[in-house]
């Protein structure tokens, strides 16, 4: 039944359309689960037909049936948050293909804030994180038309295009003026799981995005990064900073990675189906390194729930500044002629019964964004260089100034938050003696 699978895959899937937003799979209620006992409120349908009529036989232009009814199922969603939406067939297209991993645009996330869009996280590797877009930012204008009462969706259908075009984004900065930054679209392909090694015995995992197979990829990354090392590793980073979310089971399988036992995360809604429960399983492909996690404003949904599941089996260190805070579930629940509802269901809970919603993940240290700058060497010689200089009193070697070599750049060298989690894994090494 590959229909049924395809559609379980999806609905299971955080979609890139508009908002940081983790979906699950759940059928369509049933009037019992629905709790609908309550009467229809006739006099309030009777005003809704009467505004129909109305508007068809008085708007100064005709309007169809169709778009005055799509045009309130919208309107019944828009109103209830910022996550729920109605698909039409074009969007829940859409849908389906960012949760493969490749689509077309300019690789943003974006929420609302006060009727505005404001960017949640750049995606790795993509035209947005190319032009130097970062959380936070709000994009004012699309092309010079104002953003200003906009929906998610509406504003995803102005930011999409054919690869190759060209869009100019005005975006204000942390309540500064406006400036306009021009974007070529490209067909994203994002690339869930990075690693690398830091230091001798120091790892680095960086997941931009939970796709269906990340959970996969993080446990390759692990035994690469082991290999590469020759031996178990003395600590390891992971990086969910700008991570706006995804699958949440690829969320749990990464969790599962570093946990051997106990709950990851609930969810409680108020459908059946909704009152999910994940738990880890006893393996531990991380063998218990010491772990430090970087969150800040860009790791939303299932970010969080890796973080905060991390973060309360004291299983790491979480560093870095406070996460984006969307806790709430969304379930894409299929409509006739290919057209679907997006509907938030649940709520997620950490470990220890924390809601991340409007809240988000604190973490253990706060470390801001910073740029790093070297200063030179004032002194330029040692004793070692001085001529006729005593030899060392226990045989030791000299130790003269080394010259310089150009060494190949690494990512904690322009990069302060990480530099910090280096630091702090190397002297959880020290005090523990390893």
């Amino acid at each position: 039944m590959p229909h049924l699978f395809r559609l379980t895959a999806l609905a299971l899937a955080l979609g890139l359309l508009g908002s940081a937003s983790l979906t699950l799979a759940a059928p369509t209620p049933s009037p019992a689960t629905a709790n609908d006992s309550a009467p229809l409120p006739l006099d309030d349908l009777r005003t809704f037909a009467e505004v129909l009529d109305r508007i068809k036989s008085a708007y100064v232009e005709p309007v169809s049936d169709k778009t005055l009814l799509e045009n309130a199922i919208k309107g019944m969603l828009s109103n209830l948050d910022p996550h729920s939406a109605y698909l039409d067939p074009e969007a829940f297209r859409d849908l389906q293909e960012s949760t493969s991993g490749e689509f077309g645009g300019l690789g943003i996330e974006i929420g609302t804030e006060d009727g505005f869009i404001k960017v949640v996280s750049p995606i790795d590797d993509t035209p947005a994180s190319a032009a130097g877009i970062q959380p936070g930012d709000l994009i004012v204008k699309i092309d010079g038309k104002p953003t200003k009462g906009l929906s998610l969706v509406e504003a995803v259908d102005l930011m999409r295009g054919k690869a190759g075009s060209k869009i100019t984004l005005s975006l204000v900065r942390e309540g500064g003026k406006p400036f306009d930054v021009e974007l070529t679209r490209a067909v994203i392909k994002v690339r869930s799981v990075k690693s690398q090694l830091l230091d001798d015995g120091y790892g680095y995992l960086r997941i931009t995005q939970f796709q269906v197979n990340s959970g996969e990829e993080v446990g390759k990354a692990l035994a690469k990064l082991r290999k590469d090392n020759g031996k178990k590793l003395r600590g390891l980073v992971l990086d969910l900073r700008n991570n706006p979310g995804g699958v949440l089971q690829a969320a749990v399988e990464v969790s599962d990675h570093f946990l051997k036992s106990g709950l990851i995360v609930y969810t409680e809604g108020r459908i059946a189906n909704s009152e999910l429960r994940f738990s880890a399983d006893p393996a531990d492909a991380s063998e218990g390194v010491p772990l430090v996690v970087l969150i800040n404003g860009g790791s939303a949904s299932a970010s969080e729930i890796v973080a905060g599941a991390l973060q309360d089996h004291k299983r790491a260190v979480l560093m870095g500044t406070d996460s984006f805070g969307k806790g709430s579930v969304q379930t894409v629940l299929p409509l006739n002629n290919d057209r679907a509802l997006k509907l938030t269901t649940a709520l997620y809970y950490t470990p220890n019964g924390r809601s991340i919603q409007a809240q988000g993940i604190v973490p253990d240290i706060e470390v801001e964004r910073a740029k790093l700058t070297r200063e030179q060497d004032e002194s330029g010689i040692k004793e070692a260089d001085l001529q006729g200089h005593l030899g060392n009193g226990n045989g030791g070697a000299d130790k003269p100034t080394k010259e310089k070599i150009n060494a190949a750049a690494r990512p904690q060298d322009d990069d302060y938050q990480l530099s910090q989690a280096l630091n702090l894994l190397k002297g959880l090494n020290v005090t523990r003696g390893d």
